[in-house]
């Protein structure tokens, strides 16, 4: 039998086994923890210890039958003021602080799942924009495996986007093609994403049924396309080369996201 009838069958007997929740709105808390990679000059490597290796960040997406919203949780503001004071309190002090939380208005994302039309509201060197696009499609292999998480029934599934490997695990439980950020498209809700070998991952904490969620599209904001948005970024990176090319003794830090 062929492996997209064995997944095909596995996803039946998955639906008839654990029949959908009745409700079709409410919230999905997620962590989302990204790999923090340091290139020090050799004269600096002792202090490699001092730099993190990972943040974490706490989201949440707010869906219904035709919208999406993944904003900040209401506890990332807190982490974030208690970030700020440990930044003004730590100056001089052996570990090394860098800095991931955004200035100006919260970053948020919206997402129709009838047109696959998005809203993104991004900052960027103290301007705010807002991206207009569409989510990508996803050509998602489902793999049969099954297993339990937060009480739900989940299936895995894996894909590549771009050249990234992508592996999620979705719940047929709440049928509806939504998940973290840009992530979604199966025939159920993402409950854990791993992306590119664990440089980048989500986690469900908490899932709210009967939660009302808030659905709004992003405002305030200079519209761009996503296209116009990495062409002012990328020339403001080379700009900031430009003027960094003659030091020495700098080091490099790369954030998976």
């Amino acid at each position: 039998m062929p492996r997209t009838i064995l997944a095909s069958t596995a996803l039946f007997l998955a639906l008839m086994a654990a029949p959908p929740v009745s409700a079709q709105q409410g919230t999905i808390n997620y962590d989302r923890t990204v790999k923090i990679e340091i290139d020090l000059p050799p004269e600096m490597a002792h202090m490699a210890d001092r730099f993190p290796e990972s943040r974490t960040v706490k989201r949440v997406l707010h869906f219904t039958e035709t919208e999406t919203v993944m904003r900040d949780a209401p506890e990332q503001k807190l982490v974030e003021e208690e970030r700020r004071r440990e930044r003004q309190t730590n100056r001089g002090g052996d570990r090394v602080m860098i800095r991931m939380g955004q200035d100006g208005p919260e970053e948020i994302l919206y997402t129709s799942l009838e047109t696959e039309d998005t809203v993104q509201r991004r900052n960027f060197m103290g301007r705010t924009f807002l991206i207009n696009g569409q989510r990508e499609p996803i050509k998602w292999k489902l793999s049969g495996e099954q297993s339990e998480y937060q009480g739900y029934l989940t299936m895995r599934a894996t894909a590549t986007v771009d050249t990234t490997e992508v592996e999620a695990w979705f719940t047929p439980q709440i049928p509806l093609p939504i998940g973290p950020d840009e992530y979604g498209g199966l025939p159920g809700a993402i409950l854990v994403l791993t992306v590119d070998e664990g440089r980048q991952t989500y986690k469900a904490t908490a899932v709210d049924l009967d939660a009302v969620p808030e659905i709004e599209q992003p405002e305030d904001g200079r519209e761009v396309t996503e296209e116009e948005f990495e062409k002012i970024v990328e020339e403001k990176m080379e700009e900031m080369r430009a003027q960094t090319g003659g030091r020495r003794g700098g080091f490099r830090v790369r954030i998976n996201n």
